[in-house]
């Protein structure tokens, strides 16, 4: 395995370059150390998993990017794409005024396009800003972030304005002799507090229950609100804020993985807990179906980019920890500060308020 780290003041973030995977993010705030991030328990235990494991798998932790989300049914390529599955190599590293930035490329290419990975940290910011660039290629690709954080004692979620929540026709795990599930499938609702659940009732979004043995996924759709879109999770025992943001007009869904004990078989084993995915994208559930006609298009939601010679695109994400235990019931970020209100108390933290590029135009 090969780590590259990034740090700033205050911040370090390590890349697995054998599958573009962060292996960990250090947060410094307040005398204490954060670590927004999960590691999949098997990753260091030196045990022997099943031979069929895509490498992603096999090294689950962080973040990583995928392309296409999910299924490569157009491109042969692993679950969620060589993007979350092969070497990416170092292409510069260095000194910035004021923080570090790295840049880091695929060996291989997807769909004909080469792919870079950019980290821009800034000293006493408690956020990784990252970039996705794709230039070349042919066709369309679907695209989507993978942030997983972990909790030890579950947490309380809150997020920006949202059209609706739902579920898929089937759930990840319908056999019971292999896992288990809580909501309801094919569901919807607008109120992600009382969400229809598999027993008849109603399951409430915004909370995380250790308790709740489950694997669920579920896709929030971004109101048009002209501002980031943003997951705020407060980890109780941890008694930290992670926070997940992007560009609605980029990345137009929020894709929920809940699994806390819910998969039986290995390398699960019913040891996976209290993970929570934060999956920002711009896709439906494979590559196939991105491309295609999908359920999401139908609701005018984008799920796919172009791609094309002599062409690039770019999106941007932010992931970052905070101490305390507050979910905040809005976000505003300008003039170098993310604002952060709850209960009538307003926090502010440094942000490069201009990486999201609000407002600005977006590729197709």
């Amino acid at each position: 395995m090969t780590i590259s780290t990034t740090k700033a003041k205050g911040i370090s973030v390590s890349l697995d370059l054998t599958v573009g995977h962060i292996a960990d993010m250090v947060v410094e705030s307040g005398g204490r150390q954060l670590k927004p991030l999960h590691r999949a328990p098997w990753v260091d235990a030196g045990e022997t998993l099943p031979k069929d494991l895509p490498q992603g798998t096999v090294r689950l932790s962080g973040d990583f990017l995928c392309a296409p989300f999910s299924r490569s049914d157009v491109e042969d390529a692993p679950l969620h794409g060589w993007t979350a599955n092969s070497a990416w190599d170092v292409i510069d590293s260095a000194a910035t005024d004021g923080g570090w930035r790295a840049v880091f490329r695929l060996r291989h290419k997807v769909m004909g396009a080469s792919v870079d990975k950019i980290f821009t940290l800034r000293d006493g910011h408690p956020f990784l800003y990252q970039e996705h660039v794709f230039s070349g290629g042919s066709g369309a690709i679907s695209v989507a972030h993978h942030p997983m954080t972990v909790m030890k004692g579950g947490g309380r979620l809150a997020f920006s304005r949202k059209r609706f929540a739902a579920t898929l026709a089937d759930p990840l795990e319908p056999d019971p002799a292999r896992g288990r599930f809580m909501l309801a499938y094919p569901a919807r609702s607008a109120d992600l507090a009382h969400f229809p659940a598999a027993d008849g009732g109603t399951a409430d979004l915004t909370q995380y229950r250790m308790e709740d043995r489950r694997e669920d996924f579920i896709t929030l759709v971004e109101a048009d609100h002209g501002g980031p879109g943003w997951t705020a999770l407060a980890r109780q025992p941890e008694d930290d804020l992670v926070l997940v943001l992007k560009n609605p007009a980029e990345l137009p869904i929020t894709m929920l993985w809940l699994s806390n004990g819910g998969r039986d078989y290995a390398p699960w084993s019913g040891r996976h807990l209290g993970v929570l995915g934060i999956e920002d994208g711009r896709a439906a559930v494979g590559h196939a179906a991105s491309i295609g006609d999908n359920w999401l298009k139908r609701e005018g939601v984008a799920t796919a980019f172009a791609l094309g010679e002599g062409r690039s695109f770019s999106f941007r994400h932010v992931i970052g920890a905070l101490p305390g235990g507050t979910p905040p019931q809005e976000i505003i970020t300008a003039d170098g500060q993310m604002r952060l209100s709850a209960g009538g108390a307003t926090k502010g933290v440094p942000f490069d308020s201009a990486f999201l590029r609000i407002g600005q135009p977006v590729a197709a």
